[in-house]
């Protein structure tokens, strides 16, 4: 497989530029829409691993920021540091102990210091180089400090989206979910170098980088009709919409099909799941001096 630039595809494609760019309108929408299905998940694995007051935090592709200011307001954290390429979002909605950075994770001179909390979700899969940036973020872990990675993991397997059964006891095609879903990843893949398939060797990647106690979950939110992941698929699949298209695996009438089936009381499907996996640097429990 060809090398893709920094933070994209082959070509130098990147996500929030050539997909789902910050400026177009709606975007900060859909980002909360996916913090509405993950938050509560995310909160809770954070405060089980002991995220608490007198905790330094480092948000890695902070988006909105809805992590980092739960963190501040639920899991009293001493600070937050919200990075992203593209903190409008960020700065848009200012709380005390939110410390905003705009930064390219990827670049080689990214060194904001040591942090007791090092969090990135739904980031690393749209970077190239895995196994360099979990070393290269568990680098920024104090001692006794824990790095929580979150990204997507494609449940539309063979099996899982598998034809429907149709009422001659034959098989109609993909159910429009699953097709899209397909076009999707294929699309993001081709258009900004988005890779998933790769997510589920997390906890041997946080091992390698020389963490300890590594652990991992995976999360399926529910789709129903009119739910927050619901929409937010709806959403992006607009939204990336071009790729999609390109990949030559659905059409614009294939993707309009979808939309209508997460609508319908007849969506029988897996949404993408999140797996969230955890590793720590070995030193004593708790906050770091600084």
């Amino acid at each position: 497989m060809s090398a893709r630039g920094e933070g994209g595809a082959a070509d130098g494609g990147r996500y929030g530029r050539d997909v789902f760019p910050p400026e177009q309108p709606g975007e900060a929408e859909r980002i909360d829409l996916g913090a509405l299905a993950y938050d509560d998940l995310t909160l809770t694995r954070l405060r089980a691993l002991g995220v608490g007051p007198g905790w330094r935090c480092l948000d890695v592709g902070a988006g909105t920021g809805t992590v980092s200011r739960r963190l501040l307001r639920e899991a009293e954290v001493a600070g937050v540091l919200a990075v992203d390429r593209d903190v409008r979002f960020l700065a848009e909605r200012p709380v005390p102990g939110l410390d905003v950075l705009q930064a390219d994770v990827t670049a080689p001179d990214f060194a904001p210091g040591l942090f007791d909390l090092v969090h990135a979700r739904f980031v690393l899969m749209h970077l190239p180089r895995p196994e360099r940036m979990v070393s290269a973020l568990a680098g920024l872990v104090a001692p006794g400090g824990v790095l929580v990675l979150g990204d997507a993991v494609d449940l539309t397997g063979d099996r899982t989206g598998a034809p429907e059964p149709a009422p001659d006891g034959g098989a109609t095609a993909d159910t429009p979910y699953a097709a899209a879903m397909r076009a999707m990843w294929q699309g993001l893949r081709g258009s900004i170098g988005t890779d998933v398939s790769w997510v589920p060797s997390y906890p041997r990647l946080l091992r390698g980088a020389g963490l300890g106690s590594v652990g991992a979950e995976v999360y399926v939110p529910p789709l129903l009709r009119g739910s927050p992941i619901s929409r937010f698929w709806a959403d992006t699949w607009e939204r990336s919409r071009a790729s999609m298209v390109a990949t030559g695996l659905i059409d614009d009438a294939g993707i309009d099909a979808a939309v209508r089936y997460l609508e319908s009381d007849a969506c029988a499907a897996l949404s993408a799941g999140m797996l969230t996996a955890w590793g720590h640097r070995p030193g004593p429990p708790g906050p770091s001096a600084a």
